[in-house]
């Protein structure tokens, strides 16, 4: 009982100390809304921080933030240190005001907790900074960082007196630096590395060479899984090629070039070499993933050209589209020696892997432009030099650190380091506890809980995201390529149990965490109007049966048999319904959005019984026409016509909704309400349903067509949506312009979109509309 109520002395007179001191600052009335708002900010912006580390984690490997969120947190940040620095200043002079002896007094404790937001908003900060390995970025940033972290050292350094706290605010103020450090060195590197910053070019001058000897000694036979193993396209270790600078790019040794390549400890890795190794090794033999994984890697090399600037060869296209739609997708179902099929239908196997495929590649883009953490320089190598020797050079100077605040005596700074800090000393949870026991008791208890709040979430944020970073970089597909890649050009890792124990084990984190799927958002001009958020839009996984009708029909344009059209190919010869396709005003958007509202009525009109799963054809109009309203909707940017004239249309078709439905049908009914009051209007007013009609008319009448055939033969309804959408989202797929272009790589910052997968197939393999394979992008 006795060493209870010690105890219990100890915490309330600790406790009074430190509330008393952390609360000073709200006696002067001058000061108070000051200090008020500034912790009910702090405490907003900790919360999130926690929040975003937290939440948004549990069900996602990435190393993307999204864009908005990015934008919002480096807004907000931008002021967040001129304005503690002048908090931090008030603080000050009012600690100082208030001691006695004021020219050697120890700042407030007002003032240090201010000063510790400062260094931890600082760490966190790299959260919000994109590592931008390539581009033509300056150093505004870099230097910007540098004159804050230089600004934080001069608070801390030379306005803390006691060794102890100026050791404790001196190791954040270490880790600060020693992340910009870190992140400049590894950055410049990077950008003069020709395996990251300089790539393009080299890749550019390899291909062609490697192409030329392709067609040289191609004879035309093998099967589809030869293609595969021929493949020389680089998946890693081409910057230790000998190399020579010219007016075309770099001039490749012809003799090195071909050595390298076929060598077998050869640091340069092909697709062909991974391919053949998956035949022996039981390792990549097993999980034909990592090799399709590696071929991403490869793709990722040549498309990331095309979105710097650097053309794609109509070889290169005839070259990619063999190797596309007769080696990948028929690797597993055509025997050896027959070639594959150009426009057969493709298999649920085959179309899995080719979306597997370009899904990792699209995700590599992703990452490569819009990454937060370093997963882009993940080797064996960089994961040693940045996660274990680096964490060992900056602990040392932190220690020295600790040593240098106290004038070098040992003993005497780690005593200061507890003695002089209630955090240390008392513990900061504890202490929190004695503070939460009494919250009622005083307002100023509750301003103690909330600065303390706001310290361990900033705290427990700093540690979250360290510690998932490196997850992130463990489960990476870059770190996981570059391991396979290892693995293929170094003999003794593939004789080595431990190695390859390590490589089985990573791979097994990955596939429990990581269940990735090829997905798109939904949308519909039925649903409540109010959904403009895409985040709060359901998404769907894109059913296998549309995957196998994509890349058959992708197959048969790439081949030059079936050109793309806008949906006219499938009901040219059904005078009833092509009308919808027709030219207009509109364009794509206009035919999406008027078969749109069909395919949505006919649903409708005619729904399921509950808990009947939908037939594949169904299943694949309905996903496909959501999808395809999505992009109406939210990224009209990435359809081939101009952005602003599918706006138009987008606008024009809600107005005309909102003005025949009524503001409160508009806004308050539910979607049978919707499909009736169109289904009335299509009948009340026929006249206007014409072909000259805006896309809501048309798609009502459209819709009624549809539903007068639903009856006598709905399979055959869902079979001819379902390959009129197939059609629409592959007509919208090829590049149109330079424009499109930008668009695909802008929206890489959210993630990549399921047409941007799309786009990246038929660039690689010169789809166009109405262009054969051969021609070039």
């Amino acid at each position: 009982m006795s060493h209870f109520n010690e105890s219990s002395g100890y915490c309330n007179a600790t406790l009074k100390s430190f509330v008393y001191n952390l609360t000073s600052s709200y006696a002067d009335q001058r000061n108070e809304a000051t200090m008020v708002a500034t912790s009910v900010v702090m405490f907003a912006l900790a919360t999130l921080f926690f929040n975003l580390n937290l939440f948004s984690r549990l069900s996602d490997i990435s190393a993307i933030l999204n864009p908005s969120v990015r934008l919002f947190l480096s807004t907000s940040l931008s002021l967040f240190l001129p304005v503690m620095s002048y908090l931090f200043s008030e603080a000050k002079n009012q600690g100082a005001t208030t001691a006695t002896g004021a020219a050697g007094t120890e700042l407030s404790l007002r003032a240090r907790v201010i000063l510790m937001w400062m260094l931890l908003v600082e760490l966190l900060r790299k959260k919000v900074e994109a590592i931008l390995v390539g581009g033509t970025q300056g150093y505004s940033g870099t230097i910007e960082r540098a004159a804050r972290i230089a600004w934080l050292g001069y608070l801390v350094f030379y306005n803390l007196r006691s060794a102890g706290k100026k050791a404790l605010y001196g190791i954040f103020w270490v880790l600060a630096a020693a992340k910009l450090v870190q992140r400049f060195v590894t950055l410049e590197l990077a950008k003069r590395s020709f395996a990251y910053g300089k790539n393009p070019t080299l890749v550019a001058s390899y291909m062609a060479q490697i192409l030329k000897e392709e067609e040289e000694e191609d004879d035309g036979g093998g099967g589809s899984s030869d293609l595969l193993k021929r493949c020389n396209y680089v998946v890693a270790g081409e910057e230790d090629l000998e190399k020579k600078a010219g007016p075309d790019g770099y001039d490749l040794e012809h003799d090195a070039l071909k050595e390298a390549v076929a060598r077998d400890d050869s640091t340069v890795v092909t697709v062909g070499k991974i391919w053949k190794l998956a035949e022996s090794d039981e390792l990549l033999g097993k999980d034909p993933r990592l090799k399709r994984l590696c071929l991403s890697m490869a793709l990722f090399k040549l498309l990331r050209r095309r979105l710097e600037d650097f053309p794609i060869t109509g070889a290169e296209t005839r070259n990619c589209y063999k190797l596309i739609f007769r080696g990948l997708i028929c690797e597993d179902e055509a025997p050896a020696g027959s070639g594959g099929g150009d426009t057969a239908s493709a298999t649920a196997a085959g179309a899995i892997a080719l979306f597997q495929v370009f899904d990792s590649e699209v995700q590599f883009l992703c990452e490569y432009y819009h990454s937060v953490h370093p997963v882009v320089l993940a080797s064996p190598f960089f994961f040693l030099a940045n996660y274990i020797l680096f964490p060992i050079v900056v602990w040392a100077f932190c220690l020295l650190t600790i040593i240098l605040c106290s004038h070098g005596d040992v003993r005497y700074a780690f005593q200061s380091l507890r003695a002089d800090n209630y955090a240390i000393s008392f513990g900061l949870m504890k202490m929190t506890g004695c503070i939460l026991a009494k919250i009622g008791s005083s307002p100023q208890n509750l301003f103690s809980t909330v600065d303390t709040s706001i310290t361990i979430l900033l705290l427990l944020s700093f540690a979250y995201e360290e510690v998932w970073e490196f997850v992130v970089f463990l489960l990476s597909n870059w770190f996981m390529a570059s391991l396979l890649c290892s693995y293929a050009s170094t003999p003794r890792w593939r004789e080595s149990p431990l190695l390859s124990g390590i490589i089985r084990r990573i791979l097994w984190v990955r596939n429990m965490l990581s269940q990735h799927t090829v997905s798109f958002k939904q949308v519909s001009m039925l649903w409540f109007p109010f959904c403009r958020l895409s985040s709060a839009l359901p998404t769907k996984a894109v059913p296998v049966e549309a995957k196998k009708a994509i890349v058959t029909r992708l197959a048969s344009a790439a081949a030059g048999s079936a050109p793309l059209s806008n949906g006219r190919s499938v009901v040219r010869s059904d005078t009833e319904l092509s009308w919808a396709c027709g030219s207009s005003a509109g364009g794509i958007a206009e035919v999406i959005l008027t078969w749109h509202i069909a395919t949505a009525l006919l649903e409708a009109k005619h729904p399921l019984p509950r808990k009947t799963k939908p037939g594949a054809d169904r299943e694949v109009a309905m996903a496909l026409s959501r999808y395809c309203a999505y992009l109406v909707a939210f990224h009209p940017e990435l359809l081939p016509d101009d952005k602003d004239g599918t706006e138009r249309v987008y606008k024009e078709t809600q107005e005309e909704l909102k003005k025949e439905m009524g503001c409160f049908w508009y806004y308050c009914s539910g979607v049978d309400a919707r499909a009736t009051k169109l289904m009335e209007i299509q009948g009340r007013d026929k006249a206007a349903a014409a072909a000259t009609a805006a896309a809501l008319r048309k798609g009502a009448k459209l819709g009624k067509a549809l539903m007068d055939r639903h009856d006598a033969a709905a399979d055959d309804v869902w079979r001819l949506l379902a390959k009129l959408w197939t059609e629409v989202v592959t007509y919208a797929a090829p590049t149109s312009s330079e424009l499109h272009v930008k668009a695909h790589k802008e929206a890489l910052a959210q993630g990549g979109e399921f047409i941007t997968v799309l786009w990246a197939l038929t660039t690689h393999t010169g789809i166009a509309r109405g262009t054969p394979a051969a021609a070039c992008v």
